[in-house]
């Protein structure tokens, strides 16, 4: 049977582009529709963020006329220019159980990096680096969190298959109790109380109605907080601005932490509710009904604090300060009834995070990977 990748250039395509995920995974139990028009958004060039660092083409696989596999190529001009490198990262990648459909998605996007003279193909990355990326690894016991994908267990062997190999460390999700007298936690709060004695630190919650300042204050501290991390992709404040602005209906601000010395930030500890424990029953709210399913679990209160980063300026690394935002991220939520905690996504050759959240009675529960093939 004929099969034949084109480009997406109607909003035919687009249509089918989006929605075929939802053939990859119909039985997949654990899977999380996205919300449609967040994701169509995303691949808008008027409105996604990568657009303006970027540029970027999709691609669809067809065999017969009927949809088998979708892809992106991309170029981020800034992320390249300021690292001496020259990648192409590819992304939404979804696939039916079929090398020979994942080799021809591959050798397009392989083909568009070349006739840009990129030389590596870098992924995936769903036009974000921080949403969905990777292809999971371990941990199929329960649906992901929010900024977490999840994939059919056969893309591991497409991609390597295919000759791709490890990029980078994995990237680690942890799972903690929130409620928990375990030795490792008595003994942080020991710790934590010495240090607010001290009195040297100030943890403070988020200032919502201040938002482009707090966005101004993380952003300060970001880069450098992960720039010790091999591999790591700088932030860009309009991706960071974007970022927020997701979560900013549904965040808490008590839970959403900065840590203070003399008044300027020197770490930020921000968690979030794990809302796709609600996403997975809206269908993606592909449909009109899908929104009665919204009015169903609307109200629903999740029991997963998903905590998507600690940044601690590196000066500060050794003084506490991680220790304190997670003592008080944890006697809070306890507070507001959240029964455990994702850490997620820290890579494995973080030389800081994974070690501290072990620390804490931590486990690692989910491993996603990325990949590089070189194309030149």
């Amino acid at each position: 049977m004929s099969l034949e990748i084109i480009a997406v250039t109607s909003s035919k395509h687009q249509a089918e582009f989006l929605t075929f995920p939802w053939q990859v995974y119909q039985d997949d139990p654990l899977w999380v529709p996205p919300i449609l028009s967040e994701r169509r958004r995303v691949i808008d060039p008027a409105h996604g963020a990568f657009y303006k660092r970027g540029e970027a083409e999709l691609f669809l696989a067809l065999r017969e006329g009927e949809v088998v596999g979708t892809i992106c190529a991309g170029e981020d001009h800034v992320t390249n220019q300021q690292r001496s490198r020259a990648d192409c990262i590819f992304g939404f990648f979804e696939c039916v159980n079929d090398q020979e459909v994942a080799q021809a998605l591959f050798d397009r996007v392989a083909t568009w990096g070349r006739e840009r003279g990129l030389t590596r193909l870098f992924g995936p990355f769903n036009l974000d680096y921080e949403d969905s990326y990777g292809i999971l690894i371990e941990g199929r016991d329960r649906p992901p969190v929010v900024l977490c994908g999840h994939t059919p267990v056969y893309y591991q062997d497409l991609v390597e298959t295919y000759g791709f190999t490890k990029a980078r460390g994995d990237n680690l999700a942890f799972e903690i109790p929130v409620a928990d007298d375990s030795p490792e936690r008595q003994r942080l709060r020991r710790l934590a109380e010495r240090m607010r004695a001290r009195g040297w630190v100030k943890v403070r919650a988020a200032k919502l109605d201040d938002f482009d300042n707090e966005v101004d204050r993380v952003f300060a501290i970001i880069n450098q907080a992960l720039q010790h991390l091999p591999d790591h992709i700088g932030w860009q404040r309009e991706a960071l601005e974007a970022t927020f602005k997701t979560f900013r209906k549904i965040a808490d601000p008590d839970l959403i932490l900065f840590a203070e010395v003399e008044g300027s930030t020197v770490g930020f500890f921000p968690g979030v509710p794990n809302i796709h424990e609600i996403v997975i029953h809206l269908n993606g709210l592909r449909h009109p009904w899908d929104y009665l399913r919204l009015l169903r679990w609307g109200r629903y209160r999740p029991e997963c604090l998903a905590v998507k980063s600690v940044l601690v300026l590196p000066e500060y690394w050794q003084r506490g300060v991680a220790l304190l935002l997670f003592d008080e991220m944890a006697r809070r939520a306890s507070e507001k009834g959240y029964r455990w905690a994702d850490l997620s996504l820290t890579s494995e050759e973080n030389p800081f995070t994974p070690a501290l959240a072990e620390r804490m009675g931590a486990r690692v529960y989910k491993r996603y990977r990325t990949y590089q093939i070189q194309i030149i």
